[in-house]
């Protein structure tokens, strides 16, 4: 019996818990630079912060690598950014262009209460973090940015 590709492509896919999209918007200014981008989760009743995703300069090198500006991320650095060793597999990647930009919720994230943060921060711009309630199951989520971040929703697997 032979086996279709893409039925095998369908068992290799890793589950998740939900989908988060974060809209990275196209502004209009003389000099843009993509933004730094930091996700994670806190649980609602207390408890360590946990790092869902981190989007920098990851091919910078030299004197200034890029994640000397990862602090520029000022709450996310605090909750455990600064601890964290990067490049982390499976969290970090380079910065993202203008547009809509999705990342799967980990499957291994336990069911419960948690707040969402993301956080962006843009070379000669400015700074932004938004939250918003997170279950497990996933249920519908959205808030919206002011400058430089645009729509971020959670949607169920």
């Amino acid at each position: 019996m032979r086996t279709s590709p893409l039925f095998l492509l369908g068992l290799a896919a890793p589950a998740t818990a939900g989908t988060i999209s974060v809209t990275i918007p196209q502004l209009n200014v003389a000099e843009y630079h993509r933004p730094y981008v930091a996700g994670w989760i806190e649980p609602q009743g207390g408890g360590p912060a946990r790092t869902l995703f981190v989007w920098y300069d990851v091919k910078k090198m030299g004197n200034e690598p890029g994640t000397k500006w990862l602090s520029d991320l000022r709450t996310w650095w605090r909750k455990g950014g600064r601890s964290l060793h990067l490049p982390a597999n499976g969290l970090s990647g380079a910065t993202r262009a203008p547009g809509v930009q999705r990342v799967a919720i980990p499957a291994d994230v336990k069911p419960g209460a948690y707040t969402l943060y993301v956080e962006a921060a843009r070379e000669t711009g400015g700074r932004e973090i938004l939250s918003a309630p997170l279950s497990i199951p996933a249920k519908a989520v959205s808030v919206s940015g002011k400058s430089e971040l645009g729509a971020v929703t959670v949607s169920p697997r």
